[in-house]
């Protein structure tokens, strides 16, 4: 899953990129443009059920889960309309699953903000009605192709002039497509096309030091607006967290503790990011390794087995399941078995998260 790291110049975008993604690298100048390309990171997904799982299954290496974060560079007023560096910002948006937007939440003298002043919600609202616009000049741009196909006679065509429409007049009231709502083919179609309103977003308030818990007025008011779309809204110090990564391990504890932090804000966005991707983790588990893996939410035990190996998923026969707190409670898999606590589950089981599963396949089919 990919999360893209967005919001306007002089935020704390790329600071919280480097803190998430522990990079030591320089931090960037203060300069509007100087992320050009988006920066990649993969990182582990913190979840202490791998140490619970892990006091009884002892492996030869653990594996988190992943999700894979880009540092997009600053949207500005008017880059749907080329401004800025106007869509090459915005392909790279399409590409991600989710959005995080980093609205800054801090005043520092020494940061100048693009607009002259703090005022997060009026950044929310430049952000959101950029990526609107470019939503609606590539909707536009589509209806007249699907359009003049579906004069052939064509469904899947019709169809789609039907979900552009759809999406257009929904736009047109100012409100962004992940607000309305769409049966299973014309997600489908939406999807397909990466409409940028459509795509879950997640806001992370850049608060400073002095507002680690994130109670001030400021990101109160980002909490009034995003919950008005149906979002959530998690409080960040980019800064401290970028302060934190460059720590040794042993010493980032330390850090936290006289922070009042119970852990790195990794932890905190990562979950959150997870709710907001609709994804949940899964484990396997064995003397070569204990890994977690990411599923989406309803997924069957044959498509969890086909994350591991498409063969898998294509020769299921069943999965046999138990929880973490049977571990806890009868200690080995042997154990859990003789106690009638390992379900055997068929192809119409919904996976539910933290199940630890071993699959049974058939390599024939």
């Amino acid at each position: 899953m990919e999360a893209g790291i967005v919001g306007l110049p002089n935020v704390g975008k790329s600071t919280l990129f480097n803190a998430l993604t522990m990079s030591k690298a320089a931090q960037s100048a203060n300069y509007p443009f100087c992320t050009i390309e988006p920066n990649e990171g993969v990182v582990s997904v913190p979840d202490t059920r791998l140490g619970r799982i892990t006091q009884y299954i002892v492996p030869k290496k653990i594996v988190p889960a992943a999700l894979k974060l880009l540092d997009i560079a600053g949207i500005v007023k008017g880059a749907s309309e080329g401004q800025g560096l106007g869509n090459k910002f915005l392909t790279h948006i399409r590409e991600v699953d989710a959005i995080l937007q980093v609205v800054r939440c801090f005043e520092d003298p020494d940061v100048i903000h693009v607009a002259g002043k703090i005022d997060p919600v009026n950044d929310m609202e430049t952000i959101e009605l950029e990526l609107m616009l470019a939503d609606i000049q590539l909707l536009d741009n589509s209806l007249d192709k699907a359009a003049r196909t579906a004069k052939s006679g064509d469904k899947d065509a019709k169809q789609r002039v039907e979900v552009i429409r759809k999406c257009l007049a929904h736009l047109q009231t100012e409100q962004p497509l992940r607000t309305l709502a769409f049966d299973e083919n014309d997600q489908k179609i939406v999807t397909g096309y990466g409409l940028l309103t459509a795509k879950p977003i997640l806001y992370v308030a850049n608060v400073d030091e002095t507002d680690l818990g994130g109670q001030g007025p400021l990101v109160q008011k980002v909490r009034e607006t995003a919950a008005r779309a149906g979002a959530s809204v998690v409080p960040v110090c980019a800064k401290l967290e970028a302060e934190i990564a460059e720590l040794d391990e042993a010493d980032r504890g330390d850090m936290l503790a006289g922070a009042g932090l119970a852990e790195p804000a990794l932890g905190v966005l990562a979950r959150e990011a997870y709710r907001v991707l609709g994804v949940q983790s899964f484990f396997t588990a064995g003397e070569t390794e204990v890994r977690a893996w990411t599923v989406p939410v309803g997924a069957t035990a044959p498509q969890a087995a086909g994350v591991i190996h498409t063969d898998f998923e294509k020769g299921f026969i069943r999965a046999e399941i138990y929880a973490v707190a049977d571990l806890e409670t009868y200690k080995t898999e042997k154990d859990i078995r003789a106690a009638g606590k390992l379900r055997v589950e068929g192809k119409a089981y919904v996976m539910q998260d933290g199940d630890i599963c071993h699959f049974l396949f058939n390599t024939a089919k």
